[in-house]
């Protein structure tokens, strides 16, 4: 396949802007009605993202194809859709009728080959997974709600328990579904270890305007059921036994992740006396959205290997630290440690940006970003948007409602891109929104 032509080709096709997934969606749906009941009913947030991102995939297969747990991973989680084999021919074929009728006499059998090619090369590599992940797990985790304490104006704490085993690593994220709100997935990351009850906590955060965030802070209760679909993710884990200090930043309830693998390094300290230094710094914009500082505080006064700073940037009376929490981040000290970024585009951005300046190479920054470089850009960390992670919307997206910017998964919506990566490649949030 020819690299260059498809992304060319797709260059040309999105200069349409929105009608380019209103064809799509429309072709797909006339010709393949059964798909219409795996779509949220409203579409308002769903035409933008899928045909965008997904013509970027395809139009950089060739690397893909040479890293392909991103996809592998895509597939698994496509299976809490329904989503079968014979699915992926709809979406190919209405992907090529789409680019037919925008390229017009450009499309001749030449691209035309070059375009199954490379959508071939997607389709399979996700197929194979999902139906490989089919023969040990389900297409997704029922889970009852265990409790939802809501802890400040805007943000509940969500206690779930899986109704069968449910295994995930600290730093890893979870999709959910929530009753009131069917064919709305959204991603949470727990903020917690694996436990023997199997239960999970997910800090989910309410977004004016978000479709699923709100009725999650101020409807769902106790005793209700949610789907869980599988976890993904694995920049934000730590291998088990890893004495690599650390640096933790996180921006809001992008903490939640990170008190996960926090969790996981005081279990192995209490077994083995042993473990890594560890430096948590937790930016927000106001004192009263430190919503987890007694237990932090507690845990900082109790272990000796544990260090935690607040940081506040919009409250000019608060006593203590002041700023942007990745300028406070990069003052540390940085030598022997690895940091772990969770937050907003704009807080992941200038975090790494600050810890960059100070020296830190790039390799030992490691922040959830699902992002393919463009052919020719090897760099793996560009300095610019991250994603605040906040547990609500923290997720590699599903090929049915697939962004290309940057999204907070603590919520509904997502973020701003900071523009700086724009056309650079395929930037693939946690979260669709």
């Amino acid at each position: 396949m020819d690299a260059y032509a498809l992304q060319r080709s797709w260059d040309q096709v999105t200069k349409h802007g929105d009608q380019v997934a209103l064809y799509f969606y429309s072709h797909i749906f006339v010709s393949h009605p059964e798909v219409r009941s795996m779509f949220p009913l409203n579409m308002s947030n769903q035409r933008d993202k899928f045909v965008s991102a997904l013509g970027r995939i395809v139009s950089h297969a060739d690397q893909i194809e040479n890293d392909a747990a991103f996809l592998q991973h895509l597939g698994r989680d496509h299976r809490k859709y329904a989503v079968v084999a014979e699915h992926y021919n709809a979406v190919g074929a209405s992907l090529c009728a789409t680019l037919m009728h925008f390229l017009g006499d450009e499309w001749d059998e030449e691209l035309a080959a070059h375009w199954t090619a490379a959508y071939q090369v997607v389709a399979r590599i996700m197929v194979e997974a999902a139906e490989t992940s089919s023969e040990s797990t389900p297409d997704w985790w029922d889970a009852d709600v265990v409790s939802a304490e809501r802890r400040t104006m805007d943000l509940t704490l969500l206690t779930v328990r899986p109704r069968r085993a449910y295994q995930f690593v600290p730093g890893q994220s979870v999709s959910m579904e929530i009753p009131q709100r069917p064919r709305l997935w959204r991603y949470f990351s727990p903020a917690n270890a694996p436990r023997s009850d199997g239960s999970i906590d997910l800090h989910v955060q309410q977004i004016d305007g978000g479709q699923v965030s709100p009725t999650v802070v101020r409807s769902l209760k106790a005793g209700d059921t949610v789907k869980l679909g599988a976890p993904v993710g694995e920049r934000l884990t730590r291998r088990e036994g890893d004495t690599k200090d650390l640096l933790m930043v996180a921006g809001g309830t992008g903490l939640a992740p990170l008190l996960a693998v926090l969790e996981q390094i005081d279990h192995e300290w209490q077994r083995s006396g042993t473990g890594p230094l560890v430096h948590l710094l937790h930016g927000v914009r106001m004192p009263w959205h430190l919503y987890d500082r007694p237990r932090l505080r507690e845990l900082a006064q109790k272990r000796p290997w544990f260090e935690y700073t607040e940081v506040v940037s919009d409250d000019p009376s608060y006593p203590g630290k002041r700023g942007k929490v990745g300028t406070v981040a990069a003052r540390q000290l940085l030598y022997g440690r690895t940091a772990m970024v969770c937050g907003g585009p704009q807080m992941v951005a200038h975090t790494l940006e600050q810890l960059a300046a100070a020296g830190m190479a790039p390799e030992h920054i490691k922040y959830e970003h699902f992002y393919y470089a463009a052919a020719g850009d090897h760099t793996a960390l560009p300095a610019l948007p991250g994603q605040e992670t906040t547990s609500d919307e923290q997720q590699p997206p599903r090929l049915s409602a697939l962004s290309d910017t940057a999204v907070d998964p603590g919520r509904d919506v997502p973020a701003p891109d900071a523009g700086s990566r724009r056309g650079q490649g395929l930037w693939i949030p946690r979260s669709a929104g």
